[in-house]
């Protein structure tokens, strides 16, 4: 990695989590001159604008989340014990989860569904992998006989997205995990009683 390179991940890695927190709009080139202690030359001959930044701090959180998720996933030996210690994950993680601002796809769609159209399109490209990711496991479970083939594995997908998001949602606003709780045993129910044989 060169120099410019070096300079250009720190910069993405350090303002990530202010991205993620403040969100993408209201964190300023004072906030990334803050947490990175560079000058607004050295930010600009690494990007051509916030926008760029905000983009790659936002591509950056989803690697982190993702990188999680699978730490979460690496000890299951089959399908569904992957689904389940998916479910849990944020919940048995709350104050990690919290320290770094949420989920970032949940802080970064609000921002982008009505006015950060730049972000927008990245936005739904990573959700729609992460929804494509669930579906290939319930799919995987189902070739393996975990899992009834007749369950549509693409809308089973889409609602544990869902409620996973939606329990991160309202654990976070409320200030309360007992919330990503309830979520997980909803998504384990549905693993449970829809999906297994």
């Amino acid at each position: 990695m060169t120099k410019a390179e070096q300079t250009r991940q720190f910069i993405i890695e350090t303002t990530a989590p202010i991205f993620n927190k403040k969100g993408y709009e209201n964190t300023s080139l004072s906030d990334v001159q803050e947490v990175t202690k560079l000058t607004k030359g050295a930010i600009y001959g690494n990007f051509s604008d916030k926008n760029e930044l905000a983009v790659a701090a936002f591509q950056h959180n989803c690697i982190v989340a993702a990188r999680r998720i699978k730490a979460a996933m690496e000890s299951a030996t089959s399908a569904k014990e992957a689904l389940k210690s998916l479910a849990v994950m944020y919940a048995q993680n709350w104050n990690s989860v919290l320290e770094r601002g949420g989920c970032p796809m949940l802080n970064a769609s609000v921002e982008a569904d009505d006015h950060l159209v730049f972000l927008r399109a990245e936005v739904r490209k990573t959700i729609k992998q992460f929804v494509k990711n669930l579906r290939i496991l319930i799919e995987q479970g189902q070739a393996n006989n975990e899992f009834d083939k007749k369950a549509s594995a693409s809308d089973i997908a889409d609602s544990i997205f869902m409620i996973w998001e939606g329990g991160v949602l309202y654990s976070k606003i409320m200030n309360d995990a007992k919330y990503l709780s309830i979520a997980a045993e909803r998504m384990n129910a549905i693993i449970d009683n829809e999906l297994s044989k």
